[in-house]
Formats: C-alpha cells, sequence, structure tokens
C-alpha cells in the first residue's frame, strides 16, 4: 500500500493514477474539509478526465484520510513555496510531512518526495531529520525525488505519457520506485541520483521561463516604437532555427514563476540571466496596468469602474489561481489607486477578489473598456460579443479595429 502525503493539483491526481492502475493508495491531507470532499465523492478542482479517473480510483478502493498510514511506500507532494525576499525555497511543509512519516513508518520505509525543491534540499534540510530521528539512511529509511512533471489543463494525459525521472541513493530502490510509476506511466522513466533529480526539474521550469521572458521583454522593446511584436514573432519564426513564444500579461502557477528563484537564491552570484529572466516576468502585470492607462487617455477614458478584467486564472480553462498574473496587477492597481477593478472568470464560481462577477453578459454591460488577461475558451467563442468595446488583449486571441495588444 502506498500512502500519498498532500491531496493538492498533483498529489491528487498522483494517487488516483495510481489506483486507477491497480496499486492500494491511500491519501493522506490535514484539510478536514478537503479530505471529506472526497470521502463524499466529489473533486476538489476541475480538471479534464479528472472525474472519470476518481471515479475509477475508487472503484478500485482508494480511500483517503486525515491521518498518516503505517506501510513501506509513502509519496510526498506538498507545497514548496518559496521566500520572497531570499528567493530560496521554503522546505518547511516537506520536513514536517517527513517528520510525521518518520513517527510511524516500519524501518526499512521508502519515503517518495514528488514535490519540487531547490537543487541540494534533500542533503540540506531532509536527511539530517531522518539522522536526528535514529534512522540509518539506505538502512532504515530509503530516500527518493520523484519530480511532477504535468501542467494543469492537461493532467491526466501528462501523467500517463510525459518521461519521469527517479533520484534514488541505492539504484535498486530507484527499480522498485520506477516500477511504481510503470504501473501507468507509459513515458521513459529514467533512474539517476537525487541531486541530478532535483536540479533537472528545476532547470526545466528555469528554461522556459527563460524563453518566455525573452518574449516578454520583446513585447516592451516593439511597445516603445510601436512595432507589432507578434508580426515580428511571426516572422522571425519562420527561420529554421528561431522558435520565440507569445508574451502574456505575467507568469503564474506554481512551476515557472517560483522554481527558477529556486536557483537565484541559491547562486545568487551565478544565476544573472535567471534573475533578470524572472523580474521582467514578474513585471508584466505592471506593464499591463501601464498599457490600461495608456489606452484610457488615448480613448479619454476617465472612469476605472468601467474597465474590466476577463480572467482570474494563471492560464487558459482551467481553475487554478496560483501566482495569478491578474491577481498581481490588482494587488499592483489597488496599492496605488484604491479603485479595483471589475473582474469576470468563468471558471472561478466563489468570490475571491472584489467587483467579482459570475455572468459573461453583466460583466460587459457594467464596463466600457475589457482587458482579456486570460483566453479562455468562452471568449474566444463569444467575441462577438466585445463588439463596441474598447478591448487590450494580453493573449493575442482576438482580432478587430478596436483592439489593442500588448
Amino acid at each position: 500500500m502506498i500512502n500519498v502525503i498532500g491531496l493538492g493539483y498533483i498529489g491528487f491526481p498522483t494517487a488516483l493514477m495510481l489506483a486507477s492502475h491497480g496499486i492500494s493508495v491511500i491519501g493522506t491531507d490535514y484539510n478536514k474539509e478537503l479530505v471529506n470532499t472526497l470521502q463524499t465523492g466529489h473533486t476538489t478542482f476541475k480538471e479534464k478526465g479528472l472525474d472519470e479517473l476518481f471515479n475509477a480510483a475508487l472503484k478500485n478502493g482508494i480511500r483517503f484520510s486525515t491521518e498518516y498510514q503505517t506501510t513501506d511506500t509513502y509519496i510526498v507532494s506538498v507545497p514548496t513555496p518559496y521566500d520572497k525576499f531570499s528567493k530560496k525555497v521554503d522546505p518547511a511543509y516537506v520536513i514536517g510531512a517527513v517528520k510525521d512519516v518518520l513517527k510511524i513508518c516500519p524501518v526499512g520505509a521508502t519515503i517518495v518526495i514528488e514535490s519540487t525543491i531547490s537543487p541540494g534540499t534533500i542533503n540540506k534540510h531532509i536527511r539530517p531529520v531522518i539522522e536526528e530521528t535514529g534512522f540509518k539512511i539506505g538502512r532504515d529509511i530509503h530516500l527518493v525525488h520523484a519530480p511532477e512533471r504535468i501542467i494543469p489543463g492537461n493532467m491526466v494525459y501528462e501523467l500517463l505519457h510525459n518521461n519521469r525521472t527517479i533520484g534514488a541513493d541505492e539504484k535498486e530502490i530507484g527499480e522498485r520506485v520506477k516500477e511504481i510509476y510503470a504501473s501507468f506511466c507509459q513515458g521513459e522513466i529514467i533512474v539517476t541520483d537525487i541531486f541530478t533529480a532535483e536540479m533537472t526539474k528545476v532547470v526545466e521550469n528555469t528554461f522556459r521561463a527563460v524563453n518566455i521572458a525573452f518574449a516578454n521583454e520583446l513585447a516592451k522593446i516593439c511597445r516603445h516604437d510601436n512595432i507589432d511584436v507578434y508580426e515580428i514573432i511571426r516572422i522571425c519564426n519562420m527561420h529554421p532555427r528561431v522558435n520565440i513564444l507569445q508574451p502574456g500579461p505575467g507568469v503564474g502557477g506554481h512551476c515557472i514563476s517560483v522554481d527558477p528563484w529556486f536557483l537565484v537564491g541559491d547562486y545568487p552570484s551565478l544565476a544573472k540571466v535567471i534573475d533578470e529572466s524572472m523580474k521582467t516576468n514578474d513585471a508584466m502585470p505592471a506593464f499591463v496596468l501601464h498599457r490600461i492607462h495608456d489606452i484610457m487617455r488615448e480613448n479619454k477614458m476617465r472612469d476605472l469602474s468601467r474597465v474590466g478584467l476577463y480572467g482570474l486564472t494563471y492560464k487558459e480553462n482551467v481553475d487554478d489561481m496560483r501566482e495569478s498574473p491578474t491577481l498581481q496587477l490588482l494587488e499592483d492597481q489597488e496599492s496605488h489607486l484604491g479603485v479595483p477593478l471589475k473582474v469576470y472568470d468563468p471558471l472561478i464560481e466563489k468570490d475571491v477578489v472584489a467587483n467579482q462577477y459570475h455572468n459573461l453578459e453583466k460583466f460587459l454591460n457594467d464596463i466600457d473598456f475589457v482587458v482579456i488577461m486570460v483566453g479562455h475558451d468562452e471568449i474566444k467563442n463569444n467575441n462577438d460579443k466585445l463588439n463596441g468595446k474598447i478591448v487590450l488583449d494580453t493573449r493575442n486571441i482576438i482580432e478587430g479595429l478596436n483592439v489593442y495588444k500588448l
């Protein structure tokens, strides 16, 4: 039996995938409300194919609890935030989970850490915790790092098809954990050492962040001289060895917006390009806010209450708001002007910000200027409803005479 610790965006679908492929699983989370919801047969977030996977796991006997279980294998998938001042990973949740596992696990148990951590975190923070309890690593406790590699909006498919990395001290333990993931993973599974596994996960997301930053910086350069950045990118990408990404209003989620900071925090004198790239991405919500004010002046608009932001999530067609550029923009805007903009997102049912709407038509009726922050299918399929509105399209999904771009 496997005890999956942490039932959030990564731990929950991982537990379901294991259970639906015949492995005995108990999912544990300290959030009683979350566990109660799962025990009543309801998922806690929306994701393509997740309900079907949940039903398959339930049929195979998956269980949920707020208690840690006594078993031989644990998968720890708890949050790993970063300190916004030092930029270093905050391993407190991982350390806490490991300490709780050590209270009840038998000798010889394997602890698999799925949470994304900075390179060296296991050496610096996890090994000492285990050794302090009197356990000998490699004999009494086996350590493994198996970083997740999936994206909200396509989790189920990517869990099945993406390649995986298993980092372990002992090859035989790495191979045993590989067999567990191979129960569902159809991609290639690489077994390596723990430090390499830690580094590769962070480097993958850093590569993406740096390339996004180049596109965002290019958008600022082109805006300075009133050039169409999208036409520039289109033409440049016709070169066989050029693939520039699309700029956007900022970077959200828990991967690209967070993981690269781990390298900046741990290697401050070396990670210069990464540092500047992350600052560029973090500055995009403020850049969008400046564009809003410029467009308002151009159109002789004075009333901010007639401006609305479409989209609260960090990417299209998901209900994940972690590190959302819209939330960042609202925080910046309210701290300077104190007048919250109107906001609408079809995927966010609960009220999470002031002036939040839950109906597209009412939202559009109450504004003259709409800023598209997220390219949900809803707005792509109903762009005719934007007729007569001033539109700032930060996602380059709408065409029209009165549409502004980044």
